[in-house]
């Protein structure tokens, strides 16, 4: 007969969380940042304001986006109004349109994960759904359990409201999930819009021209599991360690607030310094038991939440300029997707390598680091390696 302790064992696995699979999607709808002050103030009925337009015009200029992709349409947004006005109810109208899009962003980023992995859909054991915007019951872990025809007995968890930083929460719930889990397979699932933020401009909330300015729409699917299959899965990186930590005095730096409008945004103008000032030491305690200390050692997948925070990191841990390449080429091509973003990084950053020839998925380096930035201030951390091609 087993023992507690034996019995125990054996629902774990024995290796570390892998990623195993990732697929990447946009709305079809592109906006070219060149051109989006003055199709923003067309369409939001504010040319009028033209002090704020041209404001807004040295955002969009400064911003490092060069091409968003979004749900919302020129059309939507004039059969629904209320979504261009800067403050008029408009929670319903934003609520069904997310409640039915979200999930089924998040279905085509998932297929293509699932394609990828190359294993059918009922093995997937766990799932995790992530989104800042769209909530309801059943919640969008449910809909697209029904949409995609996944086991009804699957393990879900619906993540809502966590913000920027949810990219590295996901990784770190699924390599909970998938280590103590033996054969577990989590399919983790990030569909983010801008429906639930837009709206038009306002000549005291300058915080909502810079969200204006830099929040795209995507969604990231990404399949983790422990001891991969040799011969039938290929695991690209290595889950190592993931923490979170809350920055000192840091509250109020990014703020979110549900309303009869939508979704209010406030950011704080030292955020970036906040991160970059606090960067170091959670690095330190990250990588000490690896004894790593080089930053330009490792491989970077930051959340690229705007130019200034890559450029505080780059200059307050002394950078090679090549480091935040990808962050910097997610930024530019897709804009901020919220917690979808650094998956997109990672999934770019295999592709380069691959493409490159490098050794490992990790631009030729065995260890690096995804970071999460979001409200709180909160920092989520996660230590990777990557695995040899």
């Amino acid at each position: 007969m087993m023992s507690l302790n034996e019995f125990r064992k054996a629902q774990r696995a024995e290796g570390p969380a892998t990623v195993l699979a990732i697929g990447t999607v946009t709305p079809p709808n592109c906006f070219d940042q060149s051109t989006y002050p003055d199709f923003y103030f067309r369409i939001t009925k504010s040319e009028d304001k033209t002090e704020l337009k041209e404001k807004f015009k040295r955002i969009c200029n400064k911003s490092m986006v060069n091409t968003r992709y979004m749900h919302l349409s020129e059309e939507l947004m004039k059969e629904n109004p209320n979504i261009c006005a800067y403050m008029e109810p408009s929670l319903d109208t934003r609520q069904k349109i997310m409640i039915e899009e979200v999930p089924k962003l998040g279905q085509e980023a998932a297929a293509l994960a699932i394609k990828e992995w190359g294993q059918p859909k009922s093995k997937i054991t766990h799932l995790i759904f992530c989104t800042t915007c769209g909530i309801d019951l059943p919640g969008a872990d449910y809909r697209l359990t029904k949409l995609m025809g996944l086991s009804p007995s699957i393990k879900r968890f619906m993540m809502y409201q966590q913000g920027c930083f949810a990219g590295g929460m996901v990784l770190r719930l699924a390599k909970d999930l998938a280590e103590n889990n033996k054969d577990a397979r989590v399919l983790i699932v990030c569909s983010e819009l801008t429906v639930h933020t837009f709206r038009g401009p306002d000549d005291t909330h300058h915080d909502n021209l810079v969200g204006q300015a830099i929040f795209g729409d995507g969604a990231a699917a990404v399949i983790v599991g422990s001891d991969p299959v040799v011969g039938v899965e290929t695991p690209f990186f290595e889950i190592v360690s993931a923490a979170q930590t809350i920055v000192p005095d840091s509250e109020d730096a990014i703020c979110g607030h549900l309303c009869e409008v939508g979704l209010t945004f406030h950011l704080r103008k030292n955020v970036p310094t906040l991160i970059s000032k606090n960067i170091r030491h959670i690095l330190l305690e990250a990588f000490k038991p690896l004894g790593i200390t080089d930053w330009n050692s490792i491989f970077w997948i930051p959340h690229p939440g705007g130019r200034r925070i890559i450029d505080e990191i780059e200059n307050e841990l002394c950078l090679n300029p090549d480091k935040l390449k990808s962050a910097r080429q997610i930024l530019w091509d897709y804009g901020n997707m919220s917690s979808a973003s650094v998956l997109f990084i990672m999934d770019q950053m295999r592709k380069a390598s691959a493409k490159d020839g490098k050794r490992t998925t990790g631009e030729g380096l065995d260890w690096g680091v995804l970071f999460g930035f979001g409200p709180g201030l909160t920092i989520e951390t996660v230590v990777l390696r990557s695995v040899p091609t």
